[in-house]
């Protein structure tokens, strides 16, 4: 892993001399967060070496080099997906990549199902904790101590510097954003109704397949890290609804504008 880590950083730094402050993963429908980018590279994931190829609609591809501001920004247009058929440690191979090539942060995002009463459709919610029920771990295996150590602490798997300062820009902006625990499920099906029933017993507030993984070997690596996540569907017992991966991607769409908004200014003003 070490080898192929370095093997893709130097095609990439000899392709762009780029040095990037911030990673971002951008997750179904949220991809046009590099429309608000100064662009200055983009690298398809089919030429870059050892990278997997994102195989799901709605997740473009490719690997954006750009500035917003006076920072440096690293943006993956589409992620990797457990379901897809890769190993966990392909899904996370770019944050590892992304760190050697210099971010000291990263953001993700995702669309997720809500469970939380409280929670609507096309609300944003910053996640502040996660329950991981993926079949793989990403750090399973010999530990390479030259990515970090053995048994990571994940007492804070999302920054709470990063949380608070969201919060303030969100009420600066007038953006309404809830706080919640994500759950990582592996996919590709959406839960059925008890499975929503357990997530909420559970203790969480929403459901996913992505993001947990990737937060794992973040965290692994000293990556101050922060999430997001757009409601694209509710599933309670009294309200379970009927969804379609478009109907995702209808919904993550509507809720993007506010969610480039404020991902932007918390990369300017944090």
């Amino acid at each position: 892993m070490w080898e192929q880590v370095q093997e893709t950083v130097s095609y990439i730094k000899a392709i762009t001399n780029f040095t990037p402050e911030y990673g971002v993963i951008l997750g179904s429908g949220l991809g046009s967060f590099t429309d608000d980018m100064d662009i200055e590279f983009t690298i398809p994931y089919n030429e870059i070496p050892n990278f997997p190829v994102s195989t799901v609609l709605g997740h473009k591809g490719a690997l954006v080099f750009g500035t917003m501001g006076n920072k440096k920004i690293v943006a993956m247009q589409g992620r990797f997906h457990f379901y897809e058929g890769y190993s966990m440690k392909e899904v996370t191979f770019p944050v590892r990549v992304m760190k050697y090539l210099g971010i000291s942060k990263l953001v993700v995002s995702n669309a997720s199902g809500g469970v939380n009463p409280d929670y609507n459709m096309g609300e944003i919610i910053i996640i502040k904790d996660h329950i991981n029920f993926t079949p793989e771990h990403p750090l399973n295996g010999p530990n390479d101590e030259r990515f970090g150590p053995r048994f990571v602490n994940m007492s804070e798997p999302y920054s709470r510097k990063m949380i608070v300062k969201a919060k303030e820009l969100a009420k600066e902006l007038n953006i309404v954003v809830k706080d919640g625990i994500y759950f990582g499920l592996q996919g590709p099906s959406f839960e059925t109704l008890a499975e929503y029933k357990m997530v909420k017993i559970l203790g969480a507030d929403c459901v996913g397949m992505s993001t947990v993984s990737e937060v794992i070997v973040a965290r692994h690596m000293d990556l101050e890290t922060f999430g997001i996540s757009v409601i694209t569907d509710i599933g309670d017992e009294d309200n379970i609804d009927d969804i379609s991966h478009d109907e995702v991607l209808e919904a993550a769409k509507k809720a993007e504008p506010n969610v480039r908004r404020l991902i932007k200014e918390l990369i300017l003003k944090y």
